[in-house]
């Protein structure tokens, strides 16, 4: 994933997350009902919006990555 000069709002990144929501796994997705319900930095939702960028295109290896970033990040913030 390469950088983007874009900044993503709380509402880009929950429209994002509920086009992907079927492909993640079922614990990150619970992770993501307290995620909205705080603030977040534009770093965050900026990172949390590419790891969730087409998604359910990436092959296993890419998903299992992104699973774990994602979820270090959420539980985390």
């Amino acid at each position: 994933m390469g950088t983007c000069n874009i900044d993503h709002s709380h509402e880009d990144v929950r429209k994002k997350y509920e086009a992907q929501a079927e492909f993640l796994p079922g614990g990150i997705n619970d992770l993501f009902e307290t995620f909205f319900k705080k603030e977040q930095t534009q770093e965050i939702l900026n990172e949390v919006f590419h790891l969730l960028k087409k998604y359910d295109l990436a092959d296993e290896k890419e998903k299992a990555e992104r699973n774990r970033r994602l979820e270090f990040i959420i539980k985390n913030v």
